[in-house]
């Protein structure tokens, strides 16, 4: 499209659809996705721009996109994989529309639905179904509204219902999570898209407040500092509540609703009176010498217990309660 503003300078938006092949409202949807693509850094200046003059469009500043894209065959061949993989993430693109960039990417590379990576797409061209839950928070997102989320907390084990003023979608790993303002919490909060189990767009636009829409992702508890050392945990679900209190991370479930979690921490001192505190309801799997810091300190806590009973003046009563 840039390039076909740049080549038609002022070119009015009916001609402008006709010649592109859709419809002015299309037309002037795709636009308004094109002003926020730009060049890293995102801010004024880097972004593609537009003039507006008498009904005519005009490119003022095209971000480097003065040519038709041409992809060499390495280029179309990751471009697919890469769009087949994201057709599968819940929330992150419409999954119709990526079949269909699927389909012309092909045709102009010359390849047949999956090609030389693999069977077909879907059968004979049909786009994956999107759920009502996911489309529903894309609608949300596209037209800046409120939406009520019925969510279920992994970790608590607890259904709940909040209203979030969605921000965007984050990919982290293998999972998709919309990044939204809860009302609820007052705070920028994850939701992994396939733990919302009802989703409602309302008749109210979102509101999250500048700061928190402007501020980068934060997936500190996804991605821990590297320089810091890793526990890993058996945590058992009386006890499940941590796992959004710490920088923990899910890596199994395990049977009876325990899980296998990982853990970053600054001090293994300070790391072992944690654990000491949840009790049997935390069990250290690794590292070792994380598992025996804490074994000491529940050692030295008994003998210390066990210390202060035998210094404990007797009385009657207690010899009678003993017996």
């Amino acid at each position: 499209m840039v390039p076909y503003f740049q080549a038609n300078p002022r070119v009015g938006w009916a001609e402008a659809a006709a010649d592109l092949g859709v419809t002015r409202k299309q037309l002037q949807a795709d636009i308004n996705q094109l002003w926020m693509c730009g060049l890293p850094g995102y801010g004024p200046g880097d972004l593609i721009d537009f003039e507006f003059d008498d009904d005519t469009i005009k490119v003022t500043f095209s971000a480097g996109i003065d040519k038709p894209l041409r992809l060499n065959s390495s280029e179309a061949s990751g471009l697919l994989v890469a769009l087949r993989a994201l057709a599968d993430i819940p929330g992150v693109v419409d999954p119709a529309a990526a079949l269909s960039a699927i389909a012309k990417i092909e045709a102009a590379a010359g390849t047949t639905t999956g090609g030389a990576q693999g069977g077909p797409t879907t059968p004979e061209g049909v786009a994956p179904r999107e759920s009502d839950v996911v489309a529903a928070v894309r609608e949300a997102l596209r037209g800046g509204q409120a939406v009520t989320l019925d969510y279920y907390s992994a970790s608590r084990d607890v259904m709940s219902s909040r209203t979030v003023d969605p921000i965007r979608v984050v990919l982290v790993g293998d999972h998709s999570y919309l990044e939204a303002w809860c009302r609820d919490a007052e705070g920028v909060r994850l939701f992994r898209f396939d733990r919302i189990v009802d989703a409602r767009v309302l008749d109210q636009p979102a509101a999250a407040p500048q700061p928190a829409v402007k501020a980068p992702v934060s997936t500190a508890l996804f991605d821990a500092d590297p320089s810091l050392p890793s526990a890993t945990l058996r945590v058992s679900p009386r006890s499940a509540w941590m796992l959004e209190y710490f920088p923990m991370r899910v890596i199994n479930d395990l049977p009876d609703g325990f899980c296998e979690a990982a853990m970053t921490y600054a001090a293994e001192d300070w790391m072992a009176r944690q654990i000491l505190g949840f009790g049997a309801d935390v069990t250290v799997l690794a590292p070792g010498s994380l598992a025996d810091a804490v074994r000491t300190a529940a050692v030295d806590a008994l003998a210390a217990y066990d210390a202060l009973d035998h210094e404990r003046p007797v009385s009657p009563g207690s010899i009678v309660d003993d017996v």
